[in-house]
């Protein structure tokens, strides 16, 4: 039987090495029949202005017809675009004649990027080169021309520059041609250089090919085959309204397309039914370490200017293709999203659309040494987007970026990548589907995180519109950034997040570098969220800059239980979200700029009741009862509404108090950390804390178990182990208003601590309900101060056990 199973496995390994070895099938195309060489030789050249001669050192394999780019020897502008006015959210548009520019000749470059930037009330400008990094001096705006350096020139002309501008240029000195003749080492091209250049590089350049093999698979239904190679690209190419075709490279690690020296997408697919792109490598210009000049770049001028806007290139751009698989297919050095997609919606009932992305998969892919974002759904109009089994690693934007619907981000791994981030749901990627249909739905398991996040502050984050999020069955190895967030955070153009269920992950936040950071494993201020059966801990000593989990007030419906949590400087902390005043109506009314309030677009008035606390200078400074909030079907419609005038300021400060948050934090074991819970909001009788093992362990110089700053209900809890000279089991205080807290202590064991209560101030333990307390080998009990029912009967009264 061995023997017989030995001659299969070696018959089946002969078939798969002959089939691997093999020409495709007979009915595909192939990219080689369109004149495509995918060579990566290059020769340096000698070019004559006005002359299509030019002189090669090594006439390599270059070919009659083939597409070639010659560096250096073709000055030009090939982009120019304006950026603002300021407060704006815009992407560049056509520059027109704002801007003129002139002196470019080859000299200073053969691929510059120059923006100029014009500070928001002010006619001056200042400009720089390396996207950002310096700047030169401002200098005002003379309506003449005006030097930049080596020859180069701009003439600003009339327009309203107080409001705020950024303008791009782009100039290249590259030439983009074909060879009409070979003969020795003169080569003819189709164009003439532009200048004369002793040393200009000649390399291969196949996307008119290419392009040319594309259209004609479309055009005829075939499938398009594309053999070993670098294939190098001046522009991107395009898959438009295919029907049915898969485009197959020979193998994922020697087909390359490489467009290193060129912008737009390696493939861009545009609109079709059904694309599967198959075993590419995928090269562009701007890798991690270019990731500050490919991200948002703050300018005085545009409040909004991308870098890869400037100097962009992605793997593949997908656009309302129906049905698309990318499968082992790997981008390297993309500016822009490596994979990146955008599609408009179903439609309504009313007006439905049938083309749009309606399912999009990415199979053992990956994302390695990118400025910008490894995958990214732009539009909550795609649907069914699943990354499934793939590599991440030293991306300098997020890992993944998704306002779509029913995403699935599977079995993928990790590294120094920016956040997994769903949501992004502004005015500009949702539209009429939204109210009945919702977007951001994702589900985020069984992948491993590694290392740290040097984008976007934690690895996975939930905000912005996301609703109904799973983050499931994740690791977290040597983590030594913050993990995963649940933003209940909103704004004038962005909805709030909610329905998130954080379960089942491995939180190993050990920082294993010289410096740990301050990081939280589950930060949760979103509403309608469960956090359960996590194991969060720290490997060696208890590492003070860790917290296991935080809440935050005015969440409500928060439930937090079965978590393991272990060796953390927190365990368990809730706090209050601060929130901001951006305009004001009247007295009773004004509009928050920045808010976290739990809100439901279907509702007209909700919120009733509710409390705001003002702040001034972090302290409370009065308080109101809301009306309502209403017209929050739209964010920048939305208002709160007071039921006393108030006199109120833009950029005032405020704190939200539910009446009921229905928090219920039960049967979590927290042991070894250095603060083991901490309940500072204000919270209120559905804010229990019940039936948890908190536990000291062998960690040292703990000074309570539980901090109560507010109001909570602590029932059947079992507090051990804190028995160090000066320490305590609960530390109570007032709440941030400096009231005396009508919380519950009902039912718990207190074993071996040195006290069992200590009060900031006096009064704060006989103010609460205290029944039917356990006290084993603890220092001096507090005295019991029995709650009645409405039908008179009472708890146990507290108990001294020994």
């Amino acid at each position: 039987m061995k023997q017989h199973l030995t001659v299969l496995i070696a018959a089946w390994m002969s078939i798969g090495a002959t089939a691997l070895a093999a020409d495709p099938p007979p009915e595909w195309l192939n990219v080689r029949g369109f004149g495509a060489s995918g060579s990566e030789f290059e020769t340096a050249a000698e070019t004559t202005a006005g002359s299509k001669q030019i002189t090669v050192a090594d006439v390599g394999d270059f070919t009659v017809g083939q597409g070639v780019m010659l560096s250096e020897c073709n000055p030009r502008c090939t982009g120019k675009t304006l950026w603002g006015p300021r407060h704006v959210v815009a992407m560049g548009r056509p520059l027109q004649d704002k801007v003129e520019i002139r002196g470019y000749d080859g000299t200073q470059g053969d691929w510059v990027v120059l923006l100029l930037d014009v500070p928001e009330g002010t006619r001056s400008f200042c400009w720089s080169e390396d996207r950002a990094r310096t700047w030169t001096e401002t200098v005002p705006i003379t309506g003449d021309w005006q030097p930049l350096r080596d020859g180069m020139e701009v003439r600003f002309n009339q327009h309203d520059w107080e409001k705020g501008y950024t303008v791009h240029f782009t100039l290249r000195g590259q030439l983009v041609t074909a060879v009409d003749a070979i003969e020795g080492n003169v080569v003819t091209l189709h164009d003439a250089p532009t200048r004369t250049v002793g040393a200009a590089t000649l390399r291969h350049c196949d996307d008119v090919a290419l392009q040319a093999a594309i259209d004609g698979a479309v055009r005829e239904k075939r499938n398009l085959h594309v053999p070993i190679g670098r294939y190098r690209l001046s522009r991107g190419l395009y898959v438009r309204s295919a029907s049915a075709i898969t485009i197959e490279g020979a193998n994922p690690v020697d087909t390359i397309l490489d467009i290193s020296e060129g912008e737009g997408a390696c493939l861009t697919l545009s609109k079709g039914l059904d694309v599967t792109v198959r075993n590419f490598t995928m090269v562009g210009h701007s890798g991690f370490a270019e990731r500050d000049q490919c991200g948002n770049l703050r300018m005085r001028g545009s409040s909004y200017f991308w870098g890869f806007g400037a100097k962009g290139c992605n793997a593949v751009s997908i656009g309302s293709t129906e049905r698309v698989l990318i499968e082992n297919c790997h981008g390297r050095r993309m500016a822009t999203e490596c994979f990146v997609s955008g599609s408009s919606s179903r439609g309504t009932a009313e007006k439905p659309n049938a083309a749009h992305c309606k399912q999009t998969t990415y199979l053992r892919c990956s994302a390695i040494d990118c400025g910008r974002n490894a995958f990214n759904d732009v539009m909550c109009g795609s649907e069914n987007t699943s990354v499934l089994e793939c590599r991440i690693v030293d991306v300098g934007g997020c890992a993944w970026e998704g306002a779509s619907r029913f995403v699935k981000f599977v079995g993928n791994y990790v590294r120094n990548a920016g956040t997994v981030a769903m949501g992004n749901l502004g005015p500009a990627n949702r539209d009429a589907t939204f109210p009945e249909l919702g977007a951001g739905q994702h589900i985020i398991a069984n992948n491993v995180f590694e290392s740290n996040v040097p984008y976007g502050r934690c690895a996975i984050r939930s905000a912005v519109g996301a609703t109904q999020v799973v983050i499931a069955d994740n690791l977290f190895i040597n983590f030594g950034s913050s993990a995963v967030e649940a933003s209940g955070r909103s704004d004038l153009t962005h909805y709030a997040s909610a329905n998130t269920t954080v379960r089942g992950n491995l939180f190993d936040m050990t920082e294993i570098g010289e410096t740990s950071a301050p990081r939280t494993a589950i930060d949760v201020s979103a509403s309608d969220a469960v956090v359960s059966d996590n194991q969060i801990y720290v490997r060696g000593a208890a590492d003070p800059n860790v917290t296991a989990v935080k809440i935050k007030e005015p969440a409500v419906n928060v439930t937090v239980h079965d978590n393991l949590i272990r060796n953390c400087g927190a365990g368990i902390v809730t706090e209050r979200a601060l929130s901001t005043v951006g305009k004001v109506v009247d007295p009773l009314t004004f509009v928050p700029s920045v808010g976290a309030v739990p809100l439901d677009p279907r509702k007209a008035r909700q919120c009733e009741g509710w409390r705001l606390v003002w702040l001034s200078g972090g302290r409370p400074a009065g308080e109101s009862v809301l009306d309502a909030v209403v017209d929050a079907a739209r964010p920048e419609t939305l208002q709160m509404k007071l039921k006393e005038p108030r006199e109120t300021k833009v950029g005032d400060t405020f704190e939200v108090i539910p009446p009921s948050s229905n928090w219920l934090l039960h049967d979590n074991t927290i042991t070894d950390c250095l603060r083991p819970v901490i309940l500072d909001s204000y919270g209120n009788a559905t804010c229990l804390f019940r039936d948890n093992v908190v536990a000291r362990g062998a960690t040292g110089k703990v000074a309570q178990a539980i901090v109560v700053s507010g109001r909570f209900q602590l029932l059947g809890n079992h507090v051990s182990g804190f028995d160090e000279k000066d320490s305590s089991a609960l530390l109570l205080n007032p709440d941030r208003l400096g009231t005396a807290c009508r919380s519950s202590y009902r039912g718990n064991v207190f074993e071996r601590c040195a006290a069992v209560m200590k009060e900031s101030r006096e009064g704060l333990w006989q103010a609460a309900a205290s029944d039917g307390n356990i006290f084993i080998d603890c220092g001096s009990p507090p005295d019991s101060k029995p709650a009645k029912s409405k039908v008179g009967w009472a708890l146990p009264t507290n108990g001294q056990a020994k």
